[in-house]
C-alpha cells in the first residue's frame, strides 16, 4: 500500500494559507512546455502538484506553456497527456497558454498605456550587451522613452506582420539599474513567423515565458505556483507582471529543488540531441530517463510515485543516487511478478541416463514470497540449457556450480553430475554430458546428501527463443556542461543477447513483467516484440547494496 511522505515546506505553506483563510481552495497546475517528452524530473513535479491539491481536496490543471511555436509540436502534447495519465493522475482542466493569447495582448496594451512597456528596435545582441551584469547597471535603450501613441501604433504593426522577425520587440519598462538582471526591461513580446500547433498562423508575435506564465496562473486562479529553484530570481518579475497587468487573482510563486540524479541527463534539450543524433532510437528508448522510456523499460507508476515521495521537497539542490529509483521498482515487483527461468547465454547439457524421448512436467511455484500467484508446470527432458557461466572446466576454489565430477541441483528438478565435456576441433565447448539421480527429484524429501549449487535451466526441446536487452547507465558520469556532453555517453549502455525462456512465458504480452532467476526483473518490450519474437528489457538487477535510511 502506498503512503505519503511526511510534511514538506510547501505543504506547510498550504496549511497556513488555509488556516488563515487566505485561500478557501487550493488550485495548482502542472505547466510543461510541449517541446519534448517528460522525464523523471517532471514526474517529481507532477506528483507534488497533483498530490498536494488532492490531499487538501483542491484541483490541479494541466496547462501547456506553448508560447514558442518554433520548438513545440502536437506529438509532445499527446505524449505529455499520456504520461500524466499513466502516472495515475487526472487534471481538473486542460488549458493551453495559447488559449490566452488575446488577453495577454490586451494586457500588453494596458502596460503601454500605463507607460510600463515600450517597443524597442535594438537587436537581441544589442539588448544583451546593454543589460549590464551583476556589478554594472544596464544602459537604457534609446527607444525607451517613445510616447504612448507611437508604442501603441508600433505594437499593432508588429501584430499585423509589418516587421520582420527580430526587427522589433516589446519590452517591459522597469529598472535598468536593478540588482536583479531579470528586472532590467525584459522582453515580453517578440516577432516569430512560425505556424503554431494550436493557433496556426493567426499570430506572428508571441509572448515570452516570464510574461505569459504569471498571467496564465492568474487567469486560472492558481493559488500556489510551484516551480524549480532556477525561477527564484524571476519571482520579482512574476509579481510585477501580475500587479502591473492588474490581474484580479494573486498567485504565489514557490520554488523547490529540481531533481538531479547520478549518471542521468535531466535536460530536454540534451535528451532531444540524443534522439536527433540517433544515439538512442527514440524518446522512449529504455535507456532514456523519460517517462516514456521508463515505461517501456518496465518501470511502474507506483514505483515512480513512491520514489518521488521519498526524495521529498527541499529548498536546496542535491543529487539523488539512481539506485534509489531502482530500489523502489524492486520493492514494487518482488511480490507481484512470477519468478521464471530464462537462459541468456545457453550451454547445452545432455543427461545421458535420462530416457530418450521422455518429457515430464515438474511443479514450480511462481513466487515464493506470494503464494497467491500459484504454481506452474515446467517440462523436463534429456537435453537442457544452462548458463555458460554456470559451468567451468577448471574452476577456482569455492566454485559451487557445475564442473567435471561435481554435482548440483537443477531448480525444481534433480541433482545432476558432470561426467564429460564435448569440444570441437578448436577446443570450444559444444556441450557437456551429465547423469541425474532419479531419487533426488525436488519435493521428494531426499536428504541423503547435500549440494551447494542450484542452477536454473530450460528444456531444450521446449525452449522458446528470446532476445534479452541488458542496460547500463547511458551517461558515464553525472550531467555536466554542453562542451563534452556527447563524450560522456556510455558506448556499452546496451547489450543484446539471444537466449531462451521457459515455455510458460511464450504467450507473454507487451509490458508483462517477470523475475528471471538470478538475472533480474524484465519487461516484454512493446516496440520490438512480435508474435514470432519475444524481446525482454531488463528493468533492474535482482539485488543492490542500496538501502533507504
Amino acid at each position: 500500500m502506498e503512503t505519503k511522505t511526511s510534511s514538506n515546506f510547501i505543504k506547510n505553506i498550504v496549511i497556513e494559507d488555509l488556516h488563515t483563510g487566505k485561500h478557501k481552495e487550493i488550485i495548482t497546475r502542472f505547466p510543461p512546455e510541449p517541446n519534448g517528452y517528460l522525464h523523471i524530473g517532471h514526474a517529481k513535479s507532477i506528483v507534488l502538484n497533483f498530490e498536494l491539491a488532492d490531499e487538501f481536496k483542491g484541483k490541479t490543471n494541466l496547462r501547456f506553456d506553448d508560447t514558442n511555436p518554433v520548438k513545440e509540436d502536437t506529438e509532445y502534447v499527446e505524449s505529455i497527456e499520456e504520461d500524466v495519465k499513466w502516472l495515475g493522475f487526472d487534471w481538473e482542466n486542460l488549458y493551453f497558454a495559447s488559449d490566452y493569447f488575446e488577453e495577454m495582448y490586451e494586457r500588453a496594451i494596458l502596460l503601454i498605456k500605463k507607460g510600463k512597456a515600450y517597443v524597442c528596435d535594438l537587436s537581441p545582441e544589442e539588448i544583451k550587451q546593454m543589460r549590464g551584469n551583476l556589478t554594472e547597471p544596464g544602459k537604457e535603450s534609446p527607444y525607451r522613452n517613445r510616447n504612448t501613441e507611437e508604442n501603441l501604433d508600433l505594437f499593432e504593426m508588429m501584430r499585423s506582420g509589418e516587421f520582420g522577425d527580430g526587427q522589433k520587440v516589446l519590452r517591459a519598462k522597469i529598472d535598468m539599474s536593478s540588482p536583479n538582471i531579470n528586472m532590467r526591461d525584459p522582453i515580453i513580446y517578440r516577432i516569430a513567423r512560425a505556424t503554431h500547433h494550436n493557433t496556426g498562423d493567426k499570430w506572428c508575435i508571441y509572448p515570452m515565458y516570464d510574461y505569459a506564465h504569471p498571467i496564465e496562473d492568474a487567469i486560472e486562479a492558481i493559488t500556489h505556483s510551484i516551480c524549480t529553484l532556477e525561477f527564484e530570481d524571476h519571482r520579482p518579475l512574476y509579481d510585477w507582471v501580475i500587479r502591473e497587468c492588474e490581474m484580479e487573482s494573486q498567485p504565489q510563486q514557490i520554488e523547490f529543488a529540481r531533481l538531479n540524479m547520478t549518471n542521468t541527463v535531466m535536460s530536454k534539450r540534451k535528451l532531444k540531441l540524443l534522439v536527433d543524433e540517433k544515439i538512442v532510437d527514440a524518446w522512449d528508448d529504455p535507456r532514456m530517463p523519460t517517462i516514456a522510456g521508463l515505461r517501456r523499460r518496465g518501470y511502474t507508476p507506483a514505483a515512480i510515485r513512491s520514489f518521488c515521495r521519498e526524495i521529498g521537497v527541499a529548498k536546496n539542490n542535491s543529487t539523488v543516487d539512481i539506485q534509489m529509483l531502482e530500489y523502489f521498482i524492486r520493492e514494487d515487483l518482488k511480490t507481484s511478478t512470477s519468478n521464471v527461468m530464462g537462459v541468456l547465454r545457453p550451454l547445452k547439457v545432455v543427461i545421458t541416463n535420462y530416457p530418450e524421448g521422455q518429457t515430464e512436467m515438474l511443479d514450480a511455484e511462481n513466487n515464493s514470497e506470494n503464494p497467491e500467484l500459484g504454481n506452474r508446470q515446467i517440462p523436463f527432458s534429456r537435453e537442457i540449457y544452462i548458463e555458460q557461466e554456470d559451468f567451468m572446466e577448471n574452476p577456482p576454489n569455492k566454485y559451487f556450480r557445475l564442473f567435471p565430477g561435481n554435482e548440483v541441483r537443477l531448480k525444481f528438478a534433480y541433482f545432476i553430475k558432470c561426467n564429460e565435456v564435448i569440444k570441437d576441433e578448436s577446443g570450444n565447448i559444444l556441450e557437456i554430458h551429465c547423469t541425474y539421480d532419479e531419487e533426488t527429484k525436488s519435493g521428494s524429501g531426499f536428504n541423503a546428501r547435500k549440494v551447494k549449487g542450484t542452477l536454473h535451466w530450460v528444456a531444450a526441446k521446449h525452449a522458446v527463443p528470446a532476445e534479452y536487452r541488458l542496460y547500463e547507465p547511458l551517461m558515464l558520469e553525472d550531467e555536466k556542461s554542453d562542451k563534452n556532453f556527447l563524450d560522456q555517453i556510455n558506448p556499452n549502455s546496451m547489450e543484446i543477447i539471444q537466449g531462451y525462456v521457459e515455455p510458460a512465458v511464450k504467450d507473454a504480452k507487451p509490458q508483462d513483467k517477470f523475475q528471471f532467476m538470478r538475472h533480474g526483473y524484465f519487461n516484454v518490450d512493446p516496440k520490438n516484440t512480435t508474435k514470432d519474437k519475444l524481446v525482454f528489457n531488463r528493468i533492474v538487477s535482482l539485488k543492490s547494496s542500496f538501502e533507504i535510511k
